[in-house]
């Protein structure tokens, strides 16, 4: 049965807390942020690994190997990996990605950093992501930590969200915007009635 959205938040919030509490315990609190946003972008460029992360019928033991295999060529944090294995023996491993986002926005509460998420059409250079993190820092007044991803589907252009703030500057959301200008209407504003 799959999981709700509300339940695999849940989740994905309870693991991260776990895993956040060992990570700081241990001072490894940046490293296995690290490893996580690495997991998480290699998953992005994968289907296979999205395959074995997230297919029910593939076994405990084949995720579990699969990710740990994954894990240790990645170079990944001994910490990490032994929490990868967990989550593959609770059959959890689905819930990595909203585990990554809320451990990254504990780490940067943590720091007394706000998170904002930034989705780019493709991987952005160092001296891009520094440039639009200074740039967010500059908008909301504090530091910034930032979690990227990449979505071809946007054609150019990026989306940032921070908090419950968005910001599209996607080439499709500008196209479509292009094309409602283009039939006559603004974006949000209601269709002409017929006759």
């Amino acid at each position: 049965m799959p999981a709700t959205s509300a339940t695999a938040t849940g989740l994905a919030q309870r693991y991260a807390t776990a895993l956040f509490d060992l990570a700081r315990q241990d001072e490894k609190l940046d490293r296995v942020a690290e490893d996580l946003g690495g997991l998480v972008g290699l998953m992005d460029e994968s289907r296979d690994l999205r395959r074995l992360v997230e297919s029910p019928v593939i076994t405990r033991a084949d995720q579990r190997g699969g990710i740990l295999a994954v894990a240790d060529r990645a170079g990944v944090d001994p910490l990490t990996r032994k929490f990868l294995g967990l989550l593959a023996e609770h059959r959890r491993l689905f819930a990595l990605p909203g585990i990554a986002k809320a451990f990254t926005a504990m780490l940067a509460a943590h720091k007394g950093e706000v998170a904002a998420e930034v989705v780019s059409a493709v991987p952005l250079g160092d001296a891009e992501l520094e440039t639009l993190k200074k740039s967010i820092a500059s908008f909301v007044g504090q530091a910034v930590t930032v979690e990227t991803r990449v979505d071809p589907a946007l054609l150019g252009g990026v989306v940032v969200r921070v908090g419950s703030r968005m910001l599209d500057a996607s080439l499709r959301t500008k196209l479509m915007q292009l094309e409602l200008a283009l039939k006559g209407r603004r974006p949000g504003a209601a269709a002409p009635a017929s006759r």
